[in-house]
């Protein structure tokens, strides 16, 4: 079935209806999923997962060492404590969302091995209609909605990004992207070559330098990293005086977010004596008379692409030993052996490990189609990042690239369930966004400022997500400290939004 063919549901077949479908059992998923139970009991959900279990990003990513680049203390959720190290690994992220799951019985409401194939909406039932395909049978089901909560995150995890260099196939050795990391992967009395200067490189290295012979880190351009301890000082002194762990994670999460908040902004007003902070850390582990300005030294200035935390600055204690170093080069080609740069250097290797970034998926590259049209989201303009215009009852969570995702999880849950709970006060079953008169005339412009923020993946797919305004409402502004305070205070009978449909006094709902 293509992008743009809707396949017809067979007469007999046997639909389930719920309140709000949720797409995706990853962080956002399951976040949802605790917030409709919390604040919306009396509303029917089911989450739909294609993975075999939850966890999303944490659960399909192998690659050794994978963990987070950001505070787990504000990429946890506001509502459950994180007890553990500031960046955790992903089965530590896996154990607390099954917490999560387990604490607030949310098992029943997840369906694992479901992968969405369509989605449909209809304005004169008031309805999407979901298609999507049981994996291990390989039957195809349908649910209808009142209202879809899109939490697919947006990598396309099967398709990784990787260049087609020349000769690529005449390298003798093995080649593995991280984002599809074999079982049985070994990297022991290797040679390796890890391609890249991003978050999975800093994480990959430290992880297999111990068992490879050598690693060479080849990167075309240099990336800003925060090496720091794995640790929180204030949360370890906190707990050392008896401070109960509610308080804790209340004073912790709130502490991170303003030296977060305060940190973005000196990058920007502050930028030079930011860099040399950031070069000066990285020389503590390194030296003076390591090249950092060939090989640690960006070219962009801090957070104009995404800061990798590097805990215990384990990436550089690796070269430091001598069990890896870095080249900073460009490819000419593969050869049998290894890699040819374009300055002229063979580098000799037994595995070559692509670490070049992912591409996107939007929407989870699920067909929609509204009243029986296609809908192309790069056509549409977004309302915060969240919802778009033409396309009712439906609201996508991305969350944020300086601060952690599930920040906007949590607020994006108040607003959505705000709205539903709004929306059966007015007596009404749809709900789209629209330009307002005010807006009508304002600049139509990329999804994000490539001035702003522009890593490779985003940039590579521009064309592909949909659209921001000028004005700020039609904006995803990446500004948790505003959103924070604003989300709670938007006007749901704004001139943005637009209700119709005229409630049912009674309806059936079935149980998760």
């Amino acid at each position: 079935m293509s992008g743009t063919e809707t396949k017809k549901r067979p007469a007999a077949a046997k639909v389930e209806h719920f309140d709000v479908l949720v797409a995706g059992a990853g962080i956002s998923g399951v976040g949802a999923a605790y917030h409709l139970r919390d604040q919306a009991p009396d509303k029917s959900f089911v989450v739909l997962e294609k993975l075999e279990s939850f966890g999303g990003t944490w659960l399909w990513h192998k690659y050794p060492g994978v963990r987070s680049d950001s505070d787990l203390y504000t990429f946890g959720y506001r509502f459950k404590p994180w007890t553990g190290v500031p960046i955790a690994t992903a089965q530590e992220i896996l154990d607390y969302m099954e917490e999560v799951i387990d604490d607030n019985d949310l098992g029943p409401y997840i369906r694992y091995g479901h992968k969405i194939l369509s989605a449909e909406w209809s304005s004169d039932d008031s309805l999407w209609t979901v298609t999507a395909q049981k994996l291990d049978t390989g039957e195809e089901i349908y649910f209808t909605c009142n209202f879809l909560w899109m939490c697919q995150g947006y990598y396309n995890y099967e398709n990784p990004y990787t260049p087609e260099w020349p000769d690529m196939d005449k390298f003798k050795g093995e080649i593995i992207h991280p984002q599809i990391w074999p079982e049985d992967a070994d990297m022991k009395g290797k040679r390796v070559i890890c391609i890249g200067s991003g978050a999975t490189t800093a994480t990959v290295v430290p992880a297999i330098a111990g068992d490879a012979e050598h690693v060479t880190v080849l990167q075309r351009s240099p990336t800003w990293f925060i090496p720091g301890r794995n640790e929180n000082e204030l949360v370890v002194e906190l707990e050392k005086i008896g401070i109960d762990w509610d308080t804790i994670h209340r004073v912790a999460r709130q502490k991170v977010l303003f030296d977060q908040h305060d940190f973005t902004r000196r990058c920007i007003e502050e930028t030079e004596a930011v860099e040399q902070e950031l070069l000066e850390g990285v020389k503590m582990f390194l030296g003076e008379q390591y090249p950092i300005e060939k090989h640690f030294t960006p070219r962009y200035r801090p957070w104009r692409q995404r800061i990798a935390f590097v805990p215990d600055g384990d990436l550089f204690q690796g070269i430091a030993s001598g069990k890896a170093d870095v080249v900073t080069d460009e490819i000419e080609r593969f050869t049998e052996n290894g890699i040819l740069t374009k300055s002229g250097e063979e580098l000799k290797a037994d595995v070559i490990i692509t670490a070049t970034g992912f591409n996107l998926s939007v929407l989870g590259d699920i067909p929609f189609t509204v009243d029986g049209k296609p809908v192309d989201f790069s056509k549409t303009v977004t309302y915060r990042g969240m919802m778009f215009t033409g396309v009712p009852n439906m609201a996508w969570v991305f969350g944020y690239f300086r601060a952690s995702w599930t920040l906007r999880v949590d607020i994006m849950a108040d607003f959505i369930i705000r709205m539903l709970k709004h929306m059966d006060e007015k007596g009404v079953t749809q709900v789209r966004v629209q330009l307002r008169e005010e807006d009508k005339d304002m600049e139509i412009l990329p999804w994000i400022d490539p001035e702003n923020f522009n890593p490779g993946y985003l940039m590579r797919n521009m064309h592909m997500l949909p659209k921001r305004g000028s004005n700020y409402e039609w904006q995803h502004t990446q500004d948790y400290w505003r959103e924070k305070d604003e989300m709670p205070k938007i006007d749901l009978d704004g001139e943005q939004f637009a209700y119709a449909g005229k409630k049912a006094k009674a309806k059936q709902k079935v149980d998760a």
